[in-house]
């Protein structure tokens, strides 16, 4: 296991390099930079000079060698943008977004399994297709449609607050106040990213129950006297859970490098918005350092993913064994 482990991380950090090489070398083949926007408004020396002071006009190899020279030292430059270590705005941004991904995970993981183990042990009724039913709906109507329906339903209604984190008022109120204040902004983008990955989750726990409870062992269970529940739930679900600890990683790594539609959406300061404004900036150390955040995160997601399949199902540990 310790070996399966090990190259699991081995390839989680080739993943980071790749990612985040690929995104700083595209930005800059892209046409323009970041002084475009400045080209009308200043002379040709004037902009030659602000390239220079920015390190532009240096060749791509030793802006690639001297960026990665600082990967190694975990400094990943320096803003173009807002004149800021990339690191610093990572981890505020990261924190952000991580406040809003657990929200999102925890809520889709409620709503999702439960589903998925109710539609899955049974083979008819109403109950179960008005569950599909829903879960179609979710997978089927796109993020940024979703995202604007409930901003839509907010601002109708008054229950929410549409966008942002916190209230304008947030930075003078005490931290029960703020806390009170974030929980009144998070349903809102929490929702939105949480309905789709809630129905993912639902259609693919009740296929594997279905597939689950056809094994012998679980109609064994029944003949020594357990109900149908309990067969589900002793033996069943457990069995179940490997394709689903399977898609916990993807999910884990992409509601925590952060979500383009909803975060510009729904205003959350989060990693989305950063490498939104980084792209349009053509700030090429900030997209390439969060497009590495986004890596890591999915990476570790997989990994995290590896170490509980690797924990839940002794099939994986013995595969590794000399």
């Amino acid at each position: 296991m310790g070996r399966y482990l090990l190259r699991r991380l081995g390839f989680a950090l080739l993943l980071v390099l790749v990612v985040s090489s690929a995104s700083l070398l595209l930005t800059h083949l892209a046409p323009g930079d970041i002084t475009s926007d400045q080209a009308l408004a200043l002379d040709p020396a004037a902009l030659a000079r602000l390239r220079a002071e920015l390190g532009l006009d240096r060749p791509l190899a030793v802006q690639y060698l001297s960026w990665l020279g600082g990967v190694v030292r975990l400094d990943f430059g320096r803003s173009l943008l807002y004149a800021r270590p990339v690191s610093t705005l990572i981890s505020e941004r990261a924190l952000n977004t991580a406040v809003l991904a657990i929200a999102a995970l925890m809520l889709a993981t409620a709503i999702g399994l439960p589903l998925g183990v109710y539609s899955g042990s049974r083979s008819r009724g109403a109950g179960r297709s008005v569950v599909r039913v829903l879960s179609i709906l979710a997978l089927s109507v796109p993020p940024l449609i979703g995202s604007l329906a409930l901003v839509f339903l907010a601002a109708r209604t008054g229950w929410l607050p549409v966008g942002g984190m916190t209230s304008a008022a947030g930075i003078n109120l005490s931290w029960a106040q703020w806390l009170a204040d974030l929980a009144r902004h998070i349903p809102i983008p929490a929702l939105a990213l949480a309905l789709p990955l809630a129905a993912t989750l639902e259609r693919l726990q009740s296929q594997a129950i279905e597939k689950a409870t056809r094994e012998p062992f679980v109609a064994a269970s029944r003949a020594r006297g357990l109900t149908q529940a309990q067969a589900v739930v002793r033996h069943a679900w457990p069995v179940s859970l490997r394709s689903v600890l399977g898609l916990y990683g993807v999910m884990i790594g992409t509601l925590f490098s952060g979500s383009f539609v909803v975060e510009v959406v729904t205003s959350w300061p989060g990693l989305g918005r950063l490498m939104y404004d980084a792209l349009k900036a053509r700030d090429l150390y900030l997209v390439a350092g969060c497009a590495a955040s986004g890596a890591f995160f999915l990476a570790a997601g997989t990994w995290i993913a590896d170490v509980l399949l690797a924990l839940a199902d002794p099939r994986v540990r013995s595969q590794e064994a000399p």
